[in-house]
């Protein structure tokens, strides 16, 4: 597949330490389809002409590099994948001529290296199930031989685990037990084997969010720390992360997916927001990472030209957002300080795309900028227009978001205090029940219940071992055949659990779940907690919303989104911004402020800030105060 670019400083290792985002980290991914060697060098020759001066570093190959593409061969086929004698993923020779004779990507490495950027990859959890099938040997690095342990050798049968397959590619690939010593060597092959190729950039899919796999993470982030020169390590996807899991994991890594897939429609835009601000109150923006600093990912820009979601064939179409929804997602990217990851097409780069994702301003905030924060103090009204007079409606107070709520089930670090409040109530059947119920001074407030259904069969030792880590199932209603799963694609609300992550009992471990003694529902194949959480109805397209960040320079940037559908002024004043600025003390300064997008020079400002913003739009302010 095909993806985009990255901005920020270029990445030595002494900028990988460094405190802000390395501008190179900005990079040109081949997004959306399953694209060739030829098409991949064509894009990555063009961001070296026309983006890499522009802090552009890295150029990514995305998934299914190693599938053949023929007839019947689709993202969750089986049997069509190229593969070596030690079960490694190698690339399709055919799309990959280069690649022939054991050479994988060394010859694109170097011709990407010669035009003075750095490549990436996208590489799967464990091991194929091709390779599995086939009970392939496992490379002992140390002595290029298969691995011997225990007076015998490994095979990929040994180590590989099939209940805990990629849920979104079951046919795909699957963990590998870490524990053992054959599976660690397996995985070892695979790293030395990229960076063998001259890789720079690693995107490690189905490790993260519903599929988390710490064991995983934690002994590639180990190998990667062990080869003599920088490798990027990135996770995805986002589904489902929480605060809470990405501190058990930003350390180990340089870049982490919060978010599912971005496609370029209004509703995926709108709903990086919420998240964007959990994290940022976290303070897990630029937090410790590997060899240096970690980085929220809110995936790729889906700007330019562009393929149909699913489609393998392309690129044939133009972005579907408007140009204010597309400023609207690149300044939220750059105030969030989301490594700017382009998936355009670059043969058929506009000049309106080429100037939004290489805007001065948004790589300066992007790579420099610091205290990003979500900004609440702002009002929104709406804006009229009758003749010659303008209008507004009666301001609402953002700030302070008063919004009907609604109980919602999703999936989190056990460590979250959401996980926490699950007991057994005892139902007087045979099944019992599986209860939630939130802290509150209320006794009669109704508690969120499942059916438990214990397993009425003795699995063997392997079984036991590998499938089945928890203890029993979780039924949405008595006497029915659907059970809970872990991998939920959606949050689950209580109003309409009988639909959603429920699908057919099976002896899955996905579908294990154990009561822990301190109120958490652990689930044996994500190793994550069932958590209940309020929704705050308000929380999806429309209000509106701000940031603010302090530039290297002493200026500070504001950023005025309207969510709404209409157009909306939002305003907010000087001393609420002082307030929000670690130490800050506007009282007494005069501020020259400009803003971006319609380039209006507002002079000095001393007490407030106001701008019509179009529907979906944004506004973005450059204060410099003395």
């Amino acid at each position: 597949m095909h993806k985009g670019m990255s901005k920020r400083p270029s990445l030595s290792e002494s900028e990988v330490r460094a405190g802000c985002p390395p501008r190179g980290w900005n990079s040109y991914d081949s997004f959306c389809w399953t694209i060739s060697e030829e098409e991949f060098l064509q894009n990555a020759e063009l961001v070296a002409q026309r983006l890499h001066s522009h802090g552009y570093e890295y150029v990514v190959v995305d998934y299914l590099w190693y599938r053949r593409k023929v007839k019947g061969a689709s993202v969750d086929s089986l049997g069509f994948d190229v593969i070596d004698e030690w079960g490694r993923m190698i690339p399709d020779p055919e799309r990959w001529p280069s690649s022939k004779e054991g050479k994988g990507f060394t010859q694109i490495a170097n011709r990407v290296h010669d035009l003075g950027l750095k490549v990436g990859i996208h590489v799967m959890r464990g091991i194929s199930t091709q390779a599995f099938n086939a009970n392939t040997p496992i490379l002992d690095i140390n002595t290029g031989k298969a691995y011997e342990e225990s007076g015998r050798k490994w095979y990929a049968k040994d180590i590989g685990i099939k209940a805990l397959s990629c849920q979104w590619m079951r046919n795909g690939f699957m963990s590998v037990d870490t524990k053992l010593g054959a599976g660690r060597a397996f995985l070892r092959s695979l790293y030395h084997q990229y960076a063998a190729w001259g890789v720079d950039f690693v995107k490690h899919d189905c490790v993260f969010g519903d599929d988390l796999s710490i064991d995983e993470i934690s002994f590639v982030s180990k190998v990667l720390s062990e080869i003599n020169r920088p490798i990027l390590y990135s996770l995805s996807p986002g589904t489902s992360v929480t605060p809470s899991m990405a501190r058990d994991v930003s350390s180990l890594v340089n870049m982490y997916r919060i978010t599912g897939d971005d496609w370029d429609t209004w509703g995926d835009v709108a709903s990086h927001f919420d998240v964007s601000r959990d994290f940022a109150a976290a303070n897990m923006i630029g937090a410790n990472g590997l060899k240096g600093k970690s980085w929220l990912d809110l995936d790729m820009l889906p700007l330019g030209w562009l393929t149909v979601a699913g489609t393998n064939d392309g690129p044939h179409r133009k972005c579907n957002l408007n140009l204010d929804e597309q400023r609207t997602q690149m300044t939220l990217w750059s105030m969030v300080k989301s490594p700017l990851m382009f998936g355009g097409d670059m043969r058929n780069l506009d000049e309106t795309t080429f100037s939004l994702i290489t805007n001065p301003t948004l790589m300066e905030i992007n790579s420099f900028s610091s205290n990003n924060m979500e900004f609440p103090h702002i009002t929104g009204a709406k804006y009229f227009k009758l003749g010659r007079y303008n209008l507004t409606s009666q301001p609402e107070n953002y700030g302070v978001r008063h919004a009907s709520e609604d109980l919602f089930m999703g999936l989190s670090s056990c460590k979250d205090n959401h996980a926490k409040g699950w007991s057994v109530k005892a139902n007087g059947d045979d099944l019992e029940k599986v209860c939630w119920k939130e802290n509150s001074k209320s006794e009669h407030q109704a508690s969120f219940c499942l059916y438990k259904e214990k397993l009425l069969l003795e699995l063997d030792e392997e079984t036991e071992d590998k499938r089945s880590h928890g203890k029993f199932r979780l039924l949405a209603i008595e006497g029915t055949d659907f059970c809970l799963g872990a991998s939920a694609s959606r949050k689950l609300s209580s109003k309409e659990f009988s639909r959603g992550s429920f699908s057919s009992c099976r002896l899955d471990a996905n579908q294990m779940w154990e009561l822990k003694h301190n109120g958490t529902l652990a689930n044996g194949y994500s190793g994550l907690c069932a958590s209940m959480k309020r929704n705050q109805a308000n929380a999806g397209t429309g209000g509106t919303r701000s940031w603010l960040a302090t530039g290297r320079r002493g200026e500070i940037y504001l950023a005025f989104f309207n969510l709404n559908s209409d157009k909306t002024v939002i305003s907010t004043t000087i001393s609420d911004i002082a307030k929000a600025l670690p130490g800050g003390n506007l009282i007494h300064t005069s501020c020259t402020c400009t803003e971006l997008w319609t380039g209006r020079n507002f002079g000095v400002v001393t007490s407030s800030i106001s701008m019509v913003v179009q529907p979906h739009g944004s506004s973005l302010f450059t204060l410099n105060c003395t």
